[in-house]
Protein backbone atom coordinates (compact mmCIF):
# COMPACT_ATOMS: atom_id res chain seq x y z
CA UNK A 1 0.00 0.00 0.00
CA UNK A 2 1.17 3.51 -0.77
CA UNK A 3 0.39 6.86 0.76
CA UNK A 4 -2.16 9.02 -1.05
CA UNK A 5 -2.80 12.64 -0.14
CA UNK A 6 -6.41 13.13 -1.04
CA UNK A 7 -7.65 9.83 0.29
CA UNK A 8 -6.70 6.52 1.82
CA UNK A 9 -7.52 4.12 -0.95
CA UNK A 10 -5.76 0.88 -1.85
CA UNK A 11 -2.70 2.80 -3.06
CA UNK A 12 -2.81 5.70 -0.56
CA UNK A 13 0.14 7.83 -1.66
CA UNK A 14 1.16 11.13 -0.24
CA UNK A 15 3.41 12.85 2.22
CA UNK A 16 5.24 16.11 1.71
CA UNK A 17 7.81 15.50 -1.04
CA UNK A 18 10.94 17.44 -1.92
CA UNK A 19 10.71 18.66 -5.49
CA UNK A 20 13.66 17.94 -7.74
CA UNK A 21 15.70 21.01 -8.63
CA UNK A 22 17.05 19.36 -11.75
CA UNK A 23 13.81 18.81 -13.62
CA UNK A 24 14.11 21.75 -16.00
CA UNK A 25 16.56 24.60 -16.41
CA UNK A 26 15.44 28.10 -15.52
CA UNK A 27 16.69 29.39 -18.83
CA UNK A 28 14.22 27.24 -20.77
CA UNK A 29 11.40 28.10 -18.39
CA UNK A 30 12.04 31.81 -18.64
CA UNK A 31 11.22 31.67 -22.32
CA UNK A 32 7.81 30.14 -21.68
CA UNK A 33 6.10 32.49 -19.27
CA UNK A 34 5.53 36.00 -17.99
CA UNK A 35 4.54 37.80 -14.83
CA UNK A 36 0.86 38.10 -15.76
CA UNK A 37 -1.68 35.97 -17.55
CA UNK A 38 -1.29 36.27 -21.32
CA UNK A 39 -3.87 34.86 -23.70
CA UNK A 40 -2.05 35.79 -26.90
CA UNK A 41 -3.00 34.11 -30.15
CA UNK A 42 0.32 32.29 -30.65
CA UNK A 43 -0.65 29.72 -28.05
CA UNK A 44 -1.89 26.37 -29.31
CA UNK A 45 -5.58 25.66 -29.12
CA UNK A 46 -7.13 22.24 -28.60
CA UNK A 47 -10.22 20.58 -27.18
CA UNK A 48 -8.95 21.18 -23.65
CA UNK A 49 -8.94 24.94 -24.02
CA UNK A 50 -11.88 26.78 -22.51
CA UNK A 51 -12.89 30.38 -22.91
CA UNK A 52 -13.42 32.20 -19.65
CA UNK A 53 -14.76 35.49 -18.46
CA UNK A 54 -14.55 37.35 -15.22
CA UNK A 55 -13.36 40.48 -13.49
CA UNK A 56 -9.79 41.41 -14.37
CA UNK A 57 -7.12 42.41 -13.60
CA UNK A 58 -6.87 40.73 -10.21
CA UNK A 59 -3.97 40.41 -7.81
CA UNK A 60 -3.92 37.33 -5.59
CA UNK A 61 -1.88 37.27 -2.38
CA UNK A 62 -0.61 33.80 -1.52
CA UNK A 63 2.01 31.93 0.50
CA UNK A 64 4.80 32.75 -1.96
CA UNK A 65 3.98 36.39 -2.66
CA UNK A 66 1.43 37.88 -5.02
CA UNK A 67 0.36 37.14 -8.58
CA UNK A 68 -1.34 39.50 -11.00
CA UNK A 69 -3.70 38.03 -13.57
CA UNK A 70 -4.44 40.63 -16.23
CA UNK A 71 -6.81 38.73 -18.52
CA UNK A 72 -9.25 35.84 -18.37
CA UNK A 73 -7.08 32.69 -18.52
CA UNK A 74 -7.86 30.15 -21.23
CA UNK A 75 -5.16 27.53 -20.65
CA UNK A 76 -5.03 26.68 -16.96
CA UNK A 77 -2.83 23.99 -15.43
CA UNK A 78 -3.81 22.54 -12.05
CA UNK A 79 -0.86 21.51 -9.88
CA UNK A 80 -2.93 21.09 -6.72
CA UNK A 81 -4.39 17.65 -6.11
CA UNK A 82 -8.00 18.79 -6.27
CA UNK A 83 -7.65 22.25 -7.82
CA UNK A 84 -8.82 20.90 -11.16
CA UNK A 85 -12.30 20.33 -9.74
CA UNK A 86 -12.57 23.86 -8.41
CA UNK A 87 -11.42 25.23 -11.75
CA UNK A 88 -14.01 23.03 -13.47
CA UNK A 89 -16.71 24.43 -11.20
CA UNK A 90 -16.23 27.79 -12.91
CA UNK A 91 -16.59 26.35 -16.41
CA UNK A 92 -12.88 26.12 -17.23
CA UNK A 93 -11.37 22.77 -18.24
CA UNK A 94 -7.73 22.57 -17.12
CA UNK A 95 -5.31 21.53 -19.86
CA UNK A 96 -3.16 19.78 -17.26
CA UNK A 97 -3.93 18.16 -13.90
CA UNK A 98 -2.62 15.85 -11.18
CA UNK A 99 -3.50 12.15 -11.39
CA UNK A 100 -4.90 11.83 -7.86
CA UNK A 101 -6.09 8.25 -8.14
CA UNK A 102 -3.84 5.97 -10.22
CA UNK A 103 -5.88 4.84 -13.18
CA UNK A 104 -6.35 1.06 -13.49
CA UNK A 105 -3.98 -0.33 -16.11
CA UNK A 106 -5.50 -0.13 -19.58
CA UNK A 107 -8.60 1.72 -18.41
CA UNK A 108 -9.80 4.70 -20.40
CA UNK A 109 -10.95 7.38 -19.81
CA UNK A 110 -9.03 8.39 -16.70
CA UNK A 111 -10.92 7.68 -13.47
CA UNK A 112 -10.17 11.21 -12.28
CA UNK A 113 -12.40 12.62 -15.01
CA UNK A 114 -15.19 10.12 -14.38
CA UNK A 115 -16.35 10.83 -10.84
CA UNK A 116 -20.13 11.45 -10.81
CA UNK A 117 -19.57 15.06 -9.74
CA UNK A 118 -17.14 15.92 -12.59
CA UNK A 119 -17.96 13.60 -15.50
CA UNK A 120 -20.43 15.90 -17.26
CA UNK A 121 -18.15 18.91 -16.91
CA UNK A 122 -15.14 17.13 -18.42
CA UNK A 123 -17.14 15.62 -21.28
CA UNK A 124 -14.76 14.08 -23.81
CA UNK A 125 -11.84 16.27 -22.76
CA UNK A 126 -8.68 14.41 -21.73
CA UNK A 127 -6.32 16.70 -19.83
CA UNK A 128 -2.59 16.05 -19.74
CA UNK A 129 -1.33 14.43 -16.52
CA UNK A 130 1.46 16.69 -15.23
CA UNK A 131 2.04 14.75 -12.01
CA UNK A 132 1.02 11.38 -10.62
CA UNK A 133 0.15 10.95 -6.98
CA UNK A 134 3.38 9.87 -5.31
CA UNK A 135 5.74 11.71 -7.69
CA UNK A 136 8.33 13.99 -6.14
CA UNK A 137 6.80 16.97 -7.89
CA UNK A 138 5.18 18.22 -11.09
CA UNK A 139 6.67 17.57 -14.51
CA UNK A 140 7.89 21.04 -15.42
CA UNK A 141 8.63 20.10 -19.03
CA UNK A 142 5.07 18.87 -19.57
CA UNK A 143 3.66 21.99 -17.99
CA UNK A 144 5.82 24.25 -20.15
CA UNK A 145 4.77 22.34 -23.28
CA UNK A 146 1.12 23.01 -22.47
CA UNK A 147 1.81 26.76 -22.70
CA UNK A 148 -0.49 27.72 -19.82
CA UNK A 149 -1.49 31.28 -19.11
CA UNK A 150 -2.23 30.46 -15.46
CA UNK A 151 -1.04 27.77 -13.03
CA UNK A 152 -3.05 26.96 -9.90
CA UNK A 153 -1.11 25.26 -7.08
CA UNK A 154 -3.39 25.78 -4.08
CA UNK A 155 -4.16 22.31 -2.70
CA UNK A 156 -0.50 21.45 -3.04
CA UNK A 157 2.69 21.11 -1.01
CA UNK A 158 4.99 22.83 -3.51
CA UNK A 159 7.82 24.78 -1.92
CA UNK A 160 9.40 28.11 -2.85
CA UNK A 161 11.84 26.53 -5.32
CA UNK A 162 9.02 24.78 -7.18
CA UNK A 163 6.92 27.93 -7.15
CA UNK A 164 9.80 29.91 -8.64
CA UNK A 165 10.09 27.39 -11.47
CA UNK A 166 6.39 27.35 -12.14
CA UNK A 167 6.17 31.15 -12.15
CA UNK A 168 8.82 31.22 -14.88
CA UNK A 169 6.41 29.25 -17.05
CA UNK A 170 3.27 31.24 -16.29
CA UNK A 171 1.70 33.30 -13.52
CA UNK A 172 1.26 30.90 -10.60
CA UNK A 173 -1.05 31.09 -7.60
CA UNK A 174 0.16 29.18 -4.55
CA UNK A 175 -1.71 28.10 -1.45
CA UNK A 176 -3.43 30.65 0.76
CA UNK A 177 -1.22 33.11 2.59
CA UNK A 178 -2.41 32.12 6.06
CA UNK A 179 -2.04 28.35 5.60
CA UNK A 180 0.49 27.16 8.20
CA UNK A 181 0.74 23.58 6.96
CA UNK A 182 -0.02 22.31 3.44
CA UNK A 183 -3.57 20.97 3.15
CA UNK A 184 -4.74 22.63 6.38
CA UNK A 185 -6.67 25.59 4.97
CA UNK A 186 -10.48 25.33 5.17
CA UNK A 187 -12.10 24.20 1.93
CA UNK A 188 -13.98 27.50 1.84
CA UNK A 189 -10.75 29.51 1.76
CA UNK A 190 -9.23 27.36 -0.98
CA UNK A 191 -12.35 27.71 -3.12
CA UNK A 192 -12.50 31.50 -2.75
CA UNK A 193 -8.76 31.76 -3.37
CA UNK A 194 -9.03 29.97 -6.71
CA UNK A 195 -12.22 31.82 -7.59
CA UNK A 196 -10.41 35.14 -7.21
CA UNK A 197 -7.54 34.00 -9.44
CA UNK A 198 -10.07 33.11 -12.14
CA UNK A 199 -11.82 36.48 -11.83
CA UNK A 200 -14.85 34.70 -10.37
CA UNK A 201 -14.81 35.96 -6.78
CA UNK A 202 -18.51 36.78 -6.61
CA UNK A 203 -19.52 33.48 -8.18
CA UNK A 204 -17.22 31.66 -5.77
CA UNK A 205 -18.78 33.34 -2.76
CA UNK A 206 -22.22 32.17 -3.87
CA UNK A 207 -21.07 28.58 -4.40
CA UNK A 208 -19.41 28.48 -0.98
CA UNK A 209 -22.50 29.98 0.65
CA UNK A 210 -24.72 27.36 -0.99
CA UNK A 211 -22.57 24.50 0.33
CA UNK A 212 -22.33 26.08 3.77
CA UNK A 213 -26.11 26.27 3.73
CA UNK A 214 -26.26 22.55 3.02
CA UNK A 215 -23.98 21.90 6.00
CA UNK A 216 -26.08 24.13 8.24
CA UNK A 217 -29.23 22.30 7.18
CA UNK A 218 -27.61 18.97 8.03
CA UNK A 219 -26.77 20.25 11.51
CA UNK A 220 -30.27 21.58 12.02
CA UNK A 221 -31.90 18.34 10.89
CA UNK A 222 -29.65 16.19 13.10
CA UNK A 223 -29.13 17.94 16.45
CA UNK A 224 -28.06 14.63 18.04
CA UNK A 225 -24.81 14.75 16.06
CA UNK A 226 -23.62 17.55 18.35
CA UNK A 227 -23.69 15.17 21.33
CA UNK A 228 -21.24 12.72 19.74
CA UNK A 229 -17.50 12.83 19.28
CA UNK A 230 -16.41 11.49 15.90
CA UNK A 231 -13.36 10.73 13.82
CA UNK A 232 -12.59 9.89 10.19
CA UNK A 233 -9.90 7.29 9.61
CA UNK A 234 -8.44 4.73 7.29
CA UNK A 235 -6.33 1.57 7.42
CA UNK A 236 -2.78 2.19 6.23
CA UNK A 237 0.27 -0.08 6.49
CA UNK A 238 -1.53 -2.35 8.96
CA UNK A 239 -2.31 0.54 11.28
CA UNK A 240 -5.32 2.66 12.12
CA UNK A 241 -4.71 6.07 10.53
CA UNK A 242 -7.05 8.86 11.67
CA UNK A 243 -7.24 12.25 9.97
CA UNK A 244 -6.81 15.50 11.85
CA UNK A 245 -9.56 18.01 12.48
CA UNK A 246 -7.97 20.44 9.99
CA UNK A 247 -7.94 17.90 7.17
CA UNK A 248 -10.85 18.24 4.75
CA UNK A 249 -12.30 14.94 6.03
CA UNK A 250 -12.20 16.17 9.61
CA UNK A 251 -13.72 19.51 8.64
CA UNK A 252 -16.57 17.80 6.85
CA UNK A 253 -17.37 15.55 9.82
CA UNK A 254 -17.48 18.55 12.14
CA UNK A 255 -19.25 20.53 9.44
CA UNK A 256 -22.35 18.33 9.67
CA UNK A 257 -22.43 18.76 13.44
CA UNK A 258 -20.19 16.19 15.14
CA UNK A 259 -17.55 17.09 17.73
CA UNK A 260 -14.24 16.04 16.21
CA UNK A 261 -11.56 14.18 18.15
CA UNK A 262 -8.99 16.99 18.22
CA UNK A 263 -6.53 15.01 20.36
CA UNK A 264 -5.40 13.50 17.05
CA UNK A 265 -4.05 16.89 16.00
CA UNK A 266 -1.62 16.89 18.92
CA UNK A 267 0.09 13.67 17.86
CA UNK A 268 -0.02 14.27 14.10
CA UNK A 269 2.86 16.76 14.19
CA UNK A 270 1.43 19.07 11.55
CA UNK A 271 0.53 16.28 9.14
CA UNK A 272 -3.00 15.74 7.87
CA UNK A 273 -3.12 12.29 9.51
CA UNK A 274 -1.27 10.06 11.93
CA UNK A 275 -0.70 6.32 12.33
CA UNK A 276 -1.62 4.95 15.72
CA UNK A 277 0.46 2.53 17.71
CA UNK A 278 -1.60 -0.13 19.55
CA UNK A 279 -1.32 1.74 22.85
CA UNK A 280 -2.88 4.87 21.32
CA UNK A 281 -5.98 3.23 19.87
CA UNK A 282 -7.82 5.17 22.58
CA UNK A 283 -7.66 8.21 20.30
CA UNK A 284 -10.34 6.67 18.09
CA UNK A 285 -12.43 5.29 20.94
CA UNK A 286 -15.19 7.77 20.15
CA UNK A 287 -18.96 7.75 19.63
CA UNK A 288 -18.97 7.68 15.82
CA UNK A 289 -16.34 6.47 13.34
CA UNK A 290 -16.20 7.13 9.61
CA UNK A 291 -13.95 4.72 7.70
CA UNK A 292 -12.73 5.68 4.24
CA UNK A 293 -11.23 2.70 2.38
CA UNK A 294 -11.97 0.40 -0.48
CA UNK A 295 -13.08 -3.18 0.14
CA UNK A 296 -9.75 -4.93 0.72
CA UNK A 297 -8.51 -2.49 3.34
CA UNK A 298 -11.92 -2.26 4.97
CA UNK A 299 -11.94 -6.03 5.49
CA UNK A 300 -8.40 -5.92 6.89
CA UNK A 301 -9.41 -3.20 9.36
CA UNK A 302 -12.43 -5.17 10.52
CA UNK A 303 -10.13 -8.08 11.38
CA UNK A 304 -7.89 -5.89 13.55
CA UNK A 305 -8.89 -6.87 17.09
CA UNK A 306 -8.15 -3.55 18.75
CA UNK A 307 -10.45 -1.83 16.27
CA UNK A 308 -13.12 -4.54 16.50
CA UNK A 309 -13.20 -4.12 20.29
CA UNK A 310 -14.00 -0.40 20.20
CA UNK A 311 -17.41 0.48 21.63
CA UNK A 312 -18.45 2.30 18.46
CA UNK A 313 -17.75 -0.82 16.41
CA UNK A 314 -19.64 -3.07 18.79
CA UNK A 315 -22.60 -0.70 18.77
CA UNK A 316 -22.68 -0.44 15.00
CA UNK A 317 -21.76 3.25 15.04
CA UNK A 318 -19.29 2.94 12.18
CA UNK A 319 -19.86 4.22 8.64
CA UNK A 320 -17.84 2.24 6.09
CA UNK A 321 -17.48 4.47 3.04
CA UNK A 322 -16.02 3.03 -0.14
CA UNK A 323 -13.32 5.20 -1.58
CA UNK A 324 -12.73 4.83 -5.32
CA UNK A 325 -14.95 1.77 -5.70
CA UNK A 326 -18.71 1.73 -6.12
CA UNK A 327 -20.33 5.10 -5.43
CA UNK A 328 -16.92 6.53 -4.44
CA UNK A 329 -18.31 8.39 -1.43
CA UNK A 330 -14.87 8.39 0.17
CA UNK A 331 -13.35 10.10 -2.84
CA UNK A 332 -16.00 12.81 -2.74
CA UNK A 333 -15.32 13.43 0.96
CA UNK A 334 -11.54 13.34 0.55
CA UNK A 335 -11.55 15.77 -2.34
CA UNK A 336 -13.81 18.26 -0.61
CA UNK A 337 -14.29 20.57 -3.59
CA UNK A 338 -17.08 22.81 -4.83
CA UNK A 339 -18.15 19.97 -7.11
CA UNK A 340 -17.79 17.01 -4.74
CA UNK A 341 -19.06 18.58 -1.51
CA UNK A 342 -22.82 18.51 -2.22
CA UNK A 343 -22.65 14.77 -2.97
CA UNK A 344 -20.24 14.14 -0.08
CA UNK A 345 -22.44 15.91 2.46
CA UNK A 346 -25.58 14.03 1.41
CA UNK A 347 -23.86 10.64 1.58
CA UNK A 348 -22.02 11.34 4.83
CA UNK A 349 -25.23 12.38 6.55
CA UNK A 350 -27.09 9.30 5.24
CA UNK A 351 -24.34 7.05 6.56
CA UNK A 352 -24.66 8.53 10.05
CA UNK A 353 -28.45 8.50 10.32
Amino acid sequence: MLLHRTTLMRPWRRLAAILSAATLGVGLLAGCGSDSADTSSDKPSDSNSSSASGVFPVTVEHAFGSTKVTKAPERVVSVGYTDDQTILAFGIKPVGMVDQYPNPEGQSPDINTQWPWVKDKWGDTKPEVIMKNGDNGPNFEKIAALRPDLIIAVYSEIDQAAYDKLSKIAPTVGRTKGEKEPFSAPWQENALHIAKALGKAEEGEKMVADIQGQLDEAKKAHPAFANETAVALSWYEDKVAPFTSTDVRGRLVSGIGFKYQTEIDKVAGGSFYTQLSPERIDLVDVDRIFVINDKADTEALKKFKLFANLDAVKKGKVSYLLDSEGPAVGAAISQGTLLSMPYAIDELVKSAE
